[in-house]
């Protein structure tokens, strides 16, 4: 059916987690006193130009409409989590962090390898020897990344909940009834993983990389940032061709490492976290003409908001 092949997916935020789909995101968030606060989010699906469906260009656009929805769902559960319906952060204020996030994130994953990998060519390092040093830190620098915020106590919640989001897709795209007691025995690992495609990402940033590796390194340094999201929308590409071929062996254990990188960005979530979940998926499932069975919501009282 068409429905059951389109990739439903979505994200842990605080308290709760987004799930997403062709018409609607909804966010299901527990306020303080145990409440399920949903939102829903409409997906701009209007019919695209032909050319904004193709390979990569589609890549593209999917990253820019995950960005904005994924904000909204993150600034949703925020202001639920510590139930305050008032922004706590005024826009200009949420632009100057996410502007110091990004030069903060670009220093440590591409001009610090860069300026490491350029003193070993500097020792004499062949050309192709230094980018796979420069590739091999990168990586390292993004599972470090992975493993650094895994282990911070604040944050082992937002894993839960993660888990939780996956066991859901999981036990949805097995046909299983979603109810509590059906995804709890779903596995916490999915192929489509964010977490899988940072890692992904970094691999892929390898080989696009290679094509400026001959200029010199200020210049390469500013060209592997504006291939930026090349590079991410060719891992997207790869992510999705690989998940819908992983029923195949070969394919399974090509993704072994980068899912095992799940178990540090997902928890064992427990029943309250499984339902936000699934009360989140049944209203994007119908908004679809999907039907579902909300049973597990049934355990919660729900919060409607706009």
């Amino acid at each position: 059916m068409e429905e059951q092949r389109f990739a439903y997916g979505g994200q842990a935020v605080l308290e709760g987690v987004m799930m997403r789909g062709r018409r609607q995101a909804t966010v299901a968030v527990h306020r303080p006193n145990g409440e399920l606060a949903l939102k829903h989010i409409p997906v701009i699906n209007a019919e695209r130009p032909d050319w904004m469906k193709l390979p990569i260009i589609r890549g593209l656009v999917g990253l820019r409409d995950a960005f904005s929805i994924g904000k909204q769902a993150l600034d949703f559960s925020a202001s639920v989590a510590i139930d305050d319906d008032e922004d706590t952060i005024s826009p200009m204020a949420q632009g100057a962090v996410f502007i110091v996030a990004m030069v903060i994130g670009v220093s440590i994953f591409v001009v610090l390898p860069s300026l490491i990998a350029n003193m070993a060519s500097r020792m004499g390092a062949p050309l192709l020897l230094r980018e796979v040093i420069e590739g091999i830190l990168n990586l390292s620098l993004v599972i470090g990344y992975i493993y650094a915020i895994s282990r911070l106590r604040d944050i082992q919640r937002v894993f839960g909940y993660h888990g939780a989001e996956h066991k859901t897709i999981n036990a949805y795209e097995a046909g299983a009834p979603l109810t509590v007691e059906s995804v709890r025995g779903f596995t916490r690992i999915h192929p489509r993983c964010g977490t899988s495609f940072l890692v992904i990402t970094a691999m892929i940033g390898f080989v696009i990389f290679l094509l400026v590796s001959g200029l010199p390194l200020w210049q390469r340094i500013g060209a592997r940032i504006v291939l930026i999201p090349l590079v991410a929308a060719v891992a997207l590409e790869v992510l999705r061709l690989a998940a819908a071929h992983y029923h195949r062996s070969w394919v399974q254990r090509l993704l072994a490492p980068t899912l095992a990188t799940q178990y540090l960005t997902t928890r064992e979530p427990d029943d309250t976290m499984i339902a936000a979940a699934i009360a989140a998926l049944v209203p994007v499932l119908a908004a679809d003409g999907v039907e579902a069975e909300p049973a597990a919501m049934s355990e919660h009282k729900l919060v409607l908001s706009a």
